[in-house]
């Protein structure tokens, strides 16, 4: 019987009823970055009124049961009527979608929060959620029950002050998350980074959710310039300060902020539009680096450092060491999509690429010796990836089958649809052993790996692609995926990657990398994660890369045997067992697991726990990754002593 289906049944959601009905599609996910995401839609209403001249601080507290309270010195929400709605303009603001000063260019010529759907969003996802406003020497008050007033109105009092601002208290609702544990550090990188962009403005976060509350306060005089320097804090810069562009025409802002390192290969391009992290890039990143290449090849040519009239830098040659910050402010944004991820405005590549063009020739031209540097690095990067190139095509020529063989070591899977099948990167031949005869073959493949894979943070790609190792791992992943690697051979300047398509060149859509759990299994996660973040980042963005989580200890108990992730875990099952008879094995390798045990506990996808890999904040790992992994000692031995009371566990 076919299924009943008239205008009864379609439903209208009324005010913020569709928010609560479907919050995914309003702050992306309804796990933890959905729920951070709610502290950056209050806070980017501050930040606004900072753009707009009217606000000097911004307080963020997050206190126990996850109680966030946003406090600001602006304007403060209107509070007088609103002539269409009969209520204090704040209500309306608070309850609903589309309602703000951002558009008509009146209450805010530029801000971040442009679809008007921010805070109200945030009132409808709370449990409870309190507005207090303060202005006009008066302060309203209102209390709200996930989205609705408390009472119609809310409480006016007069105040015997001029101090204004606005006050949001909120408290997430659990029944919408997945969780309401808020995540500090992530949060914290985000007011870090609205300090730099918005020059001078003090944000204050403070944590009262653990023993010992935290407070950190962020103020830099020098904006941008102090964001590039605070990126290169652990690398060798080739000149210092940063050289700092600022522009404004017709009605565009346009800044930014460059500097090269001497012991760095990889690019690092942070791009904003209006405060908005454009992690994908757009128009503003094309005008960029169309100016960056001609500037630097006119002002070569000039200066006769580039002896072969026919040969010109490519933008890959001036991106390597490259360190950019680039921030644009206009009145009408396109994002590609609600995520705002993406600069579409075909006419910002124009004017960003004219202001830079301007800019950095001039600077050029009064500092030549700081252009002659870029120049030289430049060139040093066209012939190693000249030499690449030729050794390629030489090897190719040799044999043409090395394109398509596989390495010799992988074991290999009978399924051929990539979506079922996974591979395992595996240390040593003693645990690909045990992870060869435990496996499925029908669609788990294992790819052993001898020692400890090239540390890619301090070579170049010559050296890189010349590692057995790595050769290894992109043969067997699929050489099309590694896209960081094909791209520094590819002169497109508009190319921008696109990690959803990654799936379709990969040979297995899980990517498993399997260490043991000592310090050694550690590093060589660590090398493999530093390859795969630096050479294909889109397999991280695709959810492609996970890491195997084994057991610490098999613990017996007469007829009993459990397994153990953790100490506290086997401090648990202790507890449930008694300590009394009890066989306790350590397992320090992979190796020392039967097939058997290290199926059932690490590899049977029914039973197994695996860690996916993914990039909360990519400008935090690339900060680690450098620390950890790059030349300079200095910064890392303050890294182990501030943190080696906290580390979890270590081996001797």
């Amino acid at each position: 019987m076919p299924q009943k289906y008239g205008a009864e049944q379609i439903k209208v959601l009324e005010g913020l009823e569709a928010v609560r009905k479907r919050p995914s599609m309003y702050i992306g996910s309804t796990g933890k970055n959905g729920l951070n995401h709610l502290i950056y839609e209050v806070v980017d209403n501050s930040i606004d009124e900072a753009m707009a001249g009217y606000c000097t601080e911004v307080y963020v507290t997050i206190d126990p049961d996850n109680i966030v309270t946003v406090v600001d010195n602006g304007r403060g929400i209107p509070i007088d009527t609103h002539k269409e709605k009969g209520l204090p303009a704040v209500d309306v603001v608070m309850t609903t979608l589309h309602a703000g000063g951002k558009f008509e260019g009146e209450g805010y010529k530029v801000s971040g929060g442009l679809h008007g759907v921010g805070v109200s969003v945030v009132n409808a996802l709370s449990e409870e959620l309190t507005v207090i406003v303060r202005r006009d020497r008066r302060q309203y008050t209102q209390v709200y029950h996930k989205g609705a007033p408390e009472t119609l109105i809310g409480k006016f009092i007069d105040i015997d002050t001029d101090e204004t601002g606005t006050t949001v208290i909120f408290k997430p609702d659990a029944t919408i998350f997945e969780t309401t544990e808020f995540t500090s550090e992530i949060i914290d990188h985000r007011l870090k980074e609205l300090s730099f962009l918005n020059r001078g403005i003090k944000i204050i976060f403070r944590d009262n959710r653990y023993e010992t509350p935290t407070e950190k306060i962020y103020q830099f005089e020098g904006g941008i310039n102090a964001y590039v320097e605070n990126i290169n804090e652990s690398k060798t810069p080739l000149f210092s300060p940063p050289i700092y562009m600022q522009k404004s025409r017709d009605g565009y802002e346009v800044e930014v902020s460059l500097q090269y390192v001497s012991d760095y290969y990889d690019e690092q391009v942070v791009t904003f539009a209006n405060n908005i992290r454009t992690r994908e890039g757009g128009t503003h990143l094309v005008g960029f680096r169309t100016a960056l290449t001609r500037v630097i090849n006119n002002f070569s040519r000039k200066y006769d450092l580039i002896k072969d009239k026919d040969l010109s830098f490519t933008g890959n040659d001036l991106r390597e060491g490259l360190t950019a910050v680039i921030s644009v402010r206009l009145q009408n944004p396109q994002f590609e999509g609600q995520t705002k991820t993406k600069l579409g405005n075909s006419e910002v590549k124009g004017i960003v690429d004219s202001l830079v063009d301007e800019g950095l020739s001039d600077f050029v031209e009064t500092n030549p010796k700081v252009g002659r540097l870029i120049a030289n690095k430049a060139l040093i990067a066209q012939r190693v990836r000249e030499a690449t190139r030729k050794a390629q095509e030489l090897a190719r020529r040799k044999t043409s089958l090395e394109s398509t063989t596989l390495p010799g070591k992988l074991a290999d899977c009978s399924e051929k649809d990539p979506a079922l099948c996974e591979i395992f990167l595996v240390e040593g031949d003693s645990a690909g052993g045990s992870a060869k005869q435990g496996r499925d073959r029908n669609f788990q493949a294992i790819l052993p790996l001898r020692g400890k894979v090239l540390n890619v943070e301090k070579a170049r790609l010559d050296k890189i692609l010349a590692n057995e190792e790595i050769r290894s791992l992109i043969t067997a992943i699929g050489p099309e995926a590694i896209s960081g690697l094909s791209s520094r051979m590819d002169d497109d300047e508009e190319k921008l990657s696109d990690p959803k398509s990654v799936l379709t060149k990969l040979r297995y859509h899980k990517i498993v990398i399997m260490t043991d759990a000592d310090v050694d299994g550690a590093h060589i996660r660590t090398l493999l994660l530093t390859f795969f973040f630096r050479y294909a980042r889109e397999l991280i963005e695709a959810g492609a890369m996970y890491i195997a989580q084994p057991p610490l200890y098999l613990v017996k108990k007469g007829n009993t045997k459990r397994y153990a992730f953790n100490d506290k875990e086997l401090e648990k099952i202790q507890a449930e067992i008694g300590k009394d008879n009890v066989n306790i094995q350590r397992y320090k390798g992979l190796g020392e697991m039967n097939p058997d045990q290290l199926w059932e506990t690490t590899m049977d996808p029914d039973k197994r726990s695996m860690l996916q890999i993914n990039l909360e904040d990519a400008e935090e790992a690339d900060e680690i990754f450098t620390l950890l992994m790059g030349n300079k000692v200095e910064p890392r031995r303050e890294f182990i002593e501030k943190y080696a009371k906290t580390v979890r566990w270590i081996d001797v």
